[in-house]
């Protein structure tokens, strides 16, 4: 064990050196609980890492137990996005901001046709590398769905900047669009080093999204004065929203600007998904050269 260098609700991750190889790993341990619900987390880590395989998700080396711990060993990536916007405070180039975006956009692809939810994407879950590759990591939040099963999902899962209306205004009915959302809002954050919507509660999170976006849909305010959550509060009336157009102008390109409304689309269903954010034209190269170094292999 070389250093702390994570710690979370959970668990903390260690920097370690495997001895027999020399190579760094990072290993999370989980804290002893005896809450079954943390319990329960822990063993759907384990379940999803053990079914995950993708060059932009962190690799899952193994698990193991020591006293009643539960461990779990993963590559060592040196740092995470949020380390790297420190860095730079100011914000990325926005060819690095498209990487990013098309390299997530892959992860959750990946994750979403495997009918896993992530449900907890934000800076600090986003490693990159020495080489500038994006992996996903820490699946504690993340949850097993199917396109039939309609059960209520809890709603407290994802760091307040990064939820998505439906997650703030439901009591649990959401589906996997809730992660392209984060996508749209971590996009803002690279372009200039400030958080899109950095609400300090839910009800003010409600309000930096309609001040930007402006009013949400009449199914969206129904939501809002049905919940026993929000009784009391009331929504904006925006008449005249900033924009993401006038937020971002000048400083990425209209394509970039269009793809990141289709992201941040209020009605989750007119939401950028699976396949339609690979046709859009903000990603169109880096998608032609995957399958140009596909072209490539087979011929290989």
């Amino acid at each position: 064990v070389l250093e702390v260098v994570g710690e979370g609700a959970y668990g903390i991750v260690y920097k370690c050196r495997n001895k027999e190889t020399n190579k760094f790993v990072a290993i999370k341990k989980f804290k002893e609980v005896e809450d079954e619900i943390v319990k329960k987390t822990m063993k759907r880590e384990l379940r999803m890492l053990q079914r995950m395989h993708h060059t932009n998700i962190v690799d899952f080396i193994e698990a193991f137990k020591r006293k009643g711990n539960l461990f779990l060993v993963f590559e060592y990536v040196e740092k995470n996005l949020l380390e790297l916007l420190q860095e730079s405070p100011r914000g990325l180039e926005p060819k690095l901001i498209r990487h990013f975006m098309y390299q997530l956009c892959k992860a959750i692809k990946y994750l979403h046709d495997q009918n896993i939810i992530h449900r907890d994407i934000k800076p600090e879950n986003l490693l990159i590398n020495e080489n500038m590759d994006l992996k996903l990591c820490d699946f504690g939040f993340a949850r097993l769905i199917s396109g039939f099963n309609k059960e209520r999902l809890t709603d407290y899962v994802a760091t307040r900047w990064y939820r998505a209306p439906e997650l703030l205004l439901t009591q649990g009915e959401y589906g996997p669009e809730v992660d392209y959302w984060a996508v749209g809002c971590i996009m803002g954050e690279l372009v200039d080093g400030n958080p899109l919507f950095p609400g300090e509660n839910e009800i003010d999170q409600l309000h930096c999204i309609q001040k930007v976006l402006g009013n949400f849909t009449d199914e969206q305010v129904y939501m809002f004065y049905s919940n026993p959550i929000y009784n009391g509060k009331d929504l904006l009336e925006i008449d005249k929203p900033e924009t993401l157009d006038w937020r971002y102008l000048g400083k990425l390109s209209k394509n970039a600007i269009s793809f990141m409304k289709g992201l941040l689309e209020m009605d989750p269903k007119k939401r950028l998904n699976g396949v339609t954010v690979f046709q859009h034209p903000y990603l169109a190269k880096l998608v032609e050269k995957d399958k140009e170094k596909e072209k490539e292999k087979q011929k290989d």
